[in-house]
């Protein structure tokens, strides 16, 4: 059997799986959505799985990516301010934004991985060690030129600084980056994922927490963007 994997659908399917599942920052399960993005799922994963000719099928996939995207949320919107849904603001979004700017990292972006690490809590430590608003490890912490993990100035900047190296290892593949920032680059690399459409192609090889992760802070940036 010889199938030709279309990107666009492989994207729309990893979309659908984080998005369409109850989390914390939506309301989608309750209203529905999730059983509805659930069934437009396994429509693609079929349409992936089956011999049948390129033609057919080509105007009800149009159809369906166009679906998609009406229920799943977009992830990072680009050089969007930072303000939520509330319009309530970061007590730490100069620093955000001088570290995106210095580092070429969307502070929607930082600010996600932000609330979803530490919820704005600089003092966070969490059982494993990881310690600040980005949550470094002292090790991590140390190679990034951090003296101070709690200082949040010096955690922003280090955090910052090494999203900005896993976006670029990763060619800008924020989803990929975003499972290294949470698993370890050399997890990823191991389980074969060098892109998101890897990510999508071999989500199982990772621990389920780094999973929820990614469509944590996917989520968490959409609400920081505008």
């Amino acid at each position: 059997m010889n199938v030709t994997t279309d990107p666009r659908i492989l994207k729309q399917m990893l979309l659908t799986q984080w998005m369409t599942e109850l989390n914390p920052l939506s309301s989608k399960a309750a209203d529905g959505t999730a059983s509805e993005g659930s069934g437009l799922f396994d429509m693609l994963l079929s349409q992936l799985t089956t011999a049948d000719s390129p033609s057919q099928g080509t105007e009800s996939t149009s159809n369906e990516l166009n679906r998609l995207t009406a229920i799943s949320a977009p992830t990072a919107t680009w050089g969007g301010a930072l303000t939520d849904d509330s319009g309530s603001s970061s007590a730490y979004d100069g620093l955000i934004s001088e570290a995106g700017a210095k580092y070429g990292v969307d502070p929607a972006l930082i600010k996600g991985v932000i609330q979803s690490e530490s919820s704005f809590n600089p003092n966070a430590v969490s059982s494993a060690g990881a310690k600040g608003l980005m949550q470094l490890m002292d090790g991590t912490a140390r190679d990034l030129g951090v003296s101070n993990s709690l200082d949040p100035a010096q955690n922003i900047d280090g955090g910052t600084r090494f999203l900005s190296y896993l976006l670029r290892k990763y060619d800008g593949n924020v989803s990929t980056a975003l499972a290294a920032y949470n698993a370890g680059p050399g997890r990823v690399d191991r389980s074969g994922i060098q892109n998101d459409q890897d990510l999508a192609l071999n989500l199982h090889k990772l621990p389920t927490e780094t999973q929820n992760y990614v469509r944590k802070v996917l989520s968490a940036s959409n609400q920081w963007s505008v």
